[in-house]
């Protein structure tokens, strides 16, 4: 039984403790918005906010977790920084097929939170997350719309 917190809410798992966060979301939680790439944590299409900071969640084991606050894209419109950016995606059209932009989004709410005004080179240095579309343009235009002064 492990217990961690996902989305604000307190939840206990019957996981072995080694067992991949990105698995106790999908398998064990419903949470299905975030999405197995690689499994070697290179591409960030698992990608997910602990405590604010964007980490690939397939090589992270649920053990590690424990206190620290767990945030999917289901939640990520609940923070006014990670609204901002959906509203960029949605009004620039980024995705193409779509199956990386939840990980590109939650790479983009935790640059914008640790850097409200990111500058060109820390939107390329952040955004490392792999699309096999290669929207990288819109991506970008995305994270300098999300940035934009309300």
């Amino acid at each position: 039984m492990v217990e961690i917190t996902v989305n604000g809410e307190r939840r206990r798992v019957e996981v072995e403790g080694d067992t991949p966060l990105l698995w106790v979301l999908r398998d064990t939680l419903g949470l299905t918005g975030t999405k197995y790439g690689c499994g070697i944590a290179q591409c960030g299409a698992c990608t997910v906010l602990v405590d604010g900071v964007a980490i690939r969640s397939c090589q992270l084991p649920v053990a590690d977790l424990g206190g620290r606050a767990i945030t999917t894209i289901e939640a990520v419109e609940a923070d006014p920084v990670g609204r901002r950016v959906v509203e960029a995606w949605v009004a620039l059209d980024v995705p193409q097929c779509g199956y990386c932009q939840s990980g590109q989004v939650m790479a983009a709410t935790a640059l914008l939170k640790q850097a409200p005004r990111p500058s060109e080179a820390a939107i390329q240095a952040a955004m490392s997350n792999l699309c096999r579309c290669g929207t990288y343009n819109a991506i970008a235009a995305g994270v300098r719309r999300a940035a934009e002064p309300a």
